[in-house]
């Protein structure tokens, strides 16, 4: 509780380590609450947690509170999982894929992920997880970073064709994206322009707390 005081005056790091994916982690009271981050880049709470719910509201907290399953690429420290469940008060079926062994831990030891009882956290590849599931999702959320680093595939139209398939009707996909210079804005111009899914339609929303840009992605009805 003193460290969650102190914190309003000056950031605590509470625990440091690092993995075979991430150099730096770093679990720290800022301004009393507790947040997840990389050298470069919030990975759960903080800035992070406030750029996914807006998109979250964009796409309406009334549909998504009825919906079945939602599927999180990227959990980091569960922080969207945590506004779906304690704002949105979602009941149905989480299911988050981490690439990183050690920060899947790190999201039950310090952010209790692992308490919440509608949730299923598996370590795996999110493009391979992608690939093999055969269910189908009413929200998919893509939060795949590795410190400010994105992979290609995220921006390769076969993902993104996967991603619609995997939608349900009227399902959502959030895709959230930083960019840091014109090459990533580049980036994220041709993708939006190139985006090709029949089934599905696409727009942004940029310029998030700077540097972050949301893709919606959603599901017509067939």
């Amino acid at each position: 509780m003193i460290k969650k005081i102190l914190s309003y005056l000056t950031p605590i790091t509470i625990f440091q380590t690092k993995s075979d994916l991430s150099k730096s982690i770093e679990v720290t009271w800022n301004n009393g609450e507790l947040v997840l981050d990389s050298k470069n880049a919030n990975y759960s709470y903080g800035s992070l947690q406030r750029i996914l719910r807006h998109g979250l509201k964009e796409i309406g907290f009334n549909r998504i509170q009825p919906m079945q399953d939602i599927l999180v690429l990227g959990v980091a420290g569960g922080s969207v999982i945590k506004t779906l469940v304690d704002e949105i008060g979602f009941k149905g079926k989480i299911t988050g894929v981490e690439l990183d062994a050690e920060m899947a831990r790190i999201a039950n030891a310090y952010f209790q992920l692992d308490q919440i009882k509608n949730v299923s956290l598996i370590v795996d590849d999110a493009f391979e997880f992608v690939l093999k599931t055969k269910q189908k999702y009413d929200l998919i959320i893509i939060d795949v970073f590795q410190d400010t680093h994105m992979p290609n595939f995220l921006f390769e139209s076969f993902f993104s064709n996967r991603i619609c398939y995997l939608l349900r009707n009227n399902g959502f996909a959030l895709f959230n994206t930083m960019i840091l210079n014109e090459i990533q804005n580049q980036r994220n111009k041709d993708f939006i322009a190139g985006f090709n899914a029949a089934s599905c339609k696409i727009r942004s929303l940029p310029r998030l707390e700077t540097h972050n840009e949301l893709i919606i992605i959603s599901k017509l009805e067939s």
